[in-house]
Parts: structure tokens; C-alpha cells; sequence
């Protein structure tokens, strides 16, 4: 693996590649991005936030991104984009490509004769690809990943080292996945037979779309009869869970330790925030937003942000909040006795 030496652009070739609205010095040289706090005169910021307006006005940066409210209020150089913090992303894709992977086999790498392997695809040390997998061309498959029979890999995929890629399971092109993660291990199937646990045959696959990102230790299982899907554009954090049959649409992200049961469907460009858990079997809506530590218990069928979490305290004030909410269905029902009895003086009165 060859990393590329640092290259860098100036503010005109930055524009000229990714578009926005250039004010001030054109010839600017920036070599890597950075945060308004710790920036340099070589480097590149953004501002997406109101809040850092005050580093705004300190930052040593060379030059900063901004939205249009502060096109005429900055006296050093910056470029004016509708998003700033997409601007940044792609700058910072440009000033750091990937590193440089030469194709080929390692020696050590176990393909099947009847495995299909694409031109320009890189296969690391101690890869196992099985009989009819098919990893189509450009794809790198990092050292220790196992791709199973039957897989297929979409062109351009990355996969880091030790991941694993189950019989029949489907990933589409340009997919991104990170060390540890696991495609396509059985899903959670099982019955009780006379007082003994009888498993389930998971025969469904894992099907995934283009442009799909999934991070280190994360975990989607295979359908138990139909597949688990998970559509284009889908961004997945580190361990997370994905139950068999669970249905994840279109450029929906999704953050760390997040726990979907089996067979509940997610919408499209949906928010789920860390260490939530979504219940089996649920529905959730397009467009949705689901707040950190957040508990679904039941399908949400409207766009908007949800919110479950029990925010921390003292442990003295916690224990005298929790005592209430044990206490509340009673206190409900005492009040609803008091305004029926309250109802019937006033009838009374009549």
C-alpha cells in the first residue's frame, strides 16, 4: 500500500473541481484541512455553526468555508457554498484520496477455481474467496476477509481487513466495509420444542445496495426466508446491530451501538442516533429522526424527531423521579376519580 505525498491545490483549483463561490485571493495554496481552533496558514476551515463565530474571528486558517449569510462579512479569502460542511467533506476527500493499492493476488490469498475475480481487483494476504464468488473489478478485499460461495462484491467495493461476507450475500458497487464487520451471519431463529431451543433455518441472504458504508464490528444477519435489504446510500456507524429480515431504506445513516430487531422496516433518509433500540416487527416513516438512547416500541408513521431518552441526574433526584414514574398510572387513575366525582357534584348542583 503506497500513500500518495501530500499535494496542495490552490483556492482557484478547489473551486474549478467542486464548484462555490470564491472571495478573495485565488492563489492561495491550502495542503490539508483543519478546525478554526488549530488551523494554519495553509490550511483550510468551515464554519457551519453559529455558535464558533467566535474562533471565526481568531482562526489562522488560510482560508474558510462559509454559507451565503457570511459572504460579505470576512476579510480573509473563503469560498461561499450553499452546505458548508458537504463543501469541506468533498475539499477534504480532494486533499486526501485513498492510499494507492497495486492489483493483483497475494500469494497467500485461497481463491476457488470457480470463483470470478475483475480486473484491477487487490486481494490481500490470507483472503479466502469460495466457490462462485464473484467480486467484480476495482475492489480491494483487505487481509483475513473471507467472502463466502455464492457472494458477490459491486465494483469499486472496499472491504478492510477481517471482514467477513457470507455464502450468497450481495454487496453493490462502492460499498465500504470496516474491519470486523460480518454480512450474512444467521439471524436469531429459534423455537421452543419441549422445553429444548429448536433453530430456524436462516435461509434468506443479505442484500445491499450502492454507495452503502458500514463500520468496524457491525452486524447484519441473513433473512430467516425472504432477505435483509438494505438500499443505496445507507451510511452504518461501529457495532451495530441489524436482526434478520429488518428492512433499511435509501441514505438513512445510522450511529453507533444501535440495535434493530428482526423484520422491522426503517424509512428512507431516516436519523437514528446512538445506543437506540428499535423493536421488532416496526415500521418507521421516511424522513424520520430518532434522538440518542431513544427505546421504539411501537411503529412511527409520521415524518419528524422522536425523543425517549431519560436525561441523567443526581442519583438522589433520579431514584425520586423513577419512584413517580412507577407511581404514575396510579396517580392517573386517582385523578380521573377525582374529576368524575367532581362532574357528578356539579350535576348535583344542576
Amino acid at each position: 500500500m503506497e500513500y500518495p505525498l501530500p499535494k496542495s491545490f490552490s483556492l482557484a483549483e478547489i473551486v474549478g473541481r467542486l464548484g462555490g463561490e470564491l472571495i478573495g485571493d485565488a492563489g492561495i495554496q491550502v495542503r490539508q484541512v483543519a478546525t478554526l481552533e488549530k488551523a494554519t496558514p495553509d490550511t483550510i476551515a468551515f464554519l457551519a455553526n453559529e455558535r464558533y463565530l467566535g474562533q471565526l474571528k481568531i482562526t489562522r486558517a488560510g482560508a474558510v468555508i462559509v454559507g451565503e449569510q457570511l459572504r460579505a462579512s470576512l476579510d480573509m479569502p473563503h469560498i461561499v457554498a450553499a452546505n458548508p460542511y458537504a463543501y469541506f467533506a468533498r475539499v477534504s476527500a480532494l486533499l486526501n484520496p485513498l492510499p494507492a493499492v497495486a492489483a493483483g493476488l497475494h500469494p497467500s490469498a485461497i481463491i476457488h477455481p470457480r470463483a470470478i475475480i475483475g480486473s484491477g481487483v487487490h486481494v490481500g494476504p490470507n483472503v479466502v474467496v469460495e466457490d462462485g464468488a464473484a467480486i467484480a473489478a476495482d475492489c480491494r478485499i483487505g487481509a483475513g476477509s473471507y467472502v463466502g460461495a455464492g457472494a458477490t462484491i459491486g465494483e469499486g467495493s472496499l472491504l478492510h481487513p477481517n471482514v467477513t461476507v457470507y455464502h450468497g450475500c450481495i454487496l453493490g458497487k462502492r460499498a465500504v466495509v470496516h474491519a470486523g464487520a460480518v454480512i450474512g451471519a444467521d439471524g436469531f431463529g429459534i423455537a421452543m420444542d419441549e422445553k429444548r431451543w429448536l433453530k430456524v433455518p436462516q435461509i434468506g441472504r443479505v442484500v445491499i445496495g450502492d454507495d452503502v458504508e458500514i463500520g468496524a464490528n457491525t452486524t447484519i444477519d441473513r433473512g430467516a426466508i425472504d432477505d435483509t435489504i438494505i438500499e443505496d446510500g445507507v451510511k452504518l456507524d461501529n457495532q451495530i446491530q441489524v436482526a434478520h429480515n429488518v428492512h433499511i431504506g435509501a441514505h438513512t445513516a445510522i450511529a453507533a451501538c444501535v440495535g434493530i430487531a428482526g423484520s422491522s422496516r426503517i424509512g428512507r433518509y431516516c436519523r437514528i442516533g446512538g445506543a437506540s433500540g428499535i423493536a421488532g416487527h416496526l415500521t418507521i416513516a421516511d424522513h424520520v429522526e430518532i434522538s440518542a438512547h431513544t427505546l421504539v416500541t411501537k411503529s412511527v408513521r409520521e415524518a419528524g424527531t422522536y425523543t425517549g431518552a431519560y436525561p441523567f441526574d443526581t442519583n438522589r433526584n433520579w431514584r425520586r423521579s423513577a419512584a413517580s414514574l412507577r407511581n404514575l398510572g396510579e396517580l392517573t387513575d386517582r385523578v380521573r376519580l377525582l374529576e368524575q366525582q367532581l362532574q357528578q357534584g356539579k350535576k348535583g348542583k344542576s
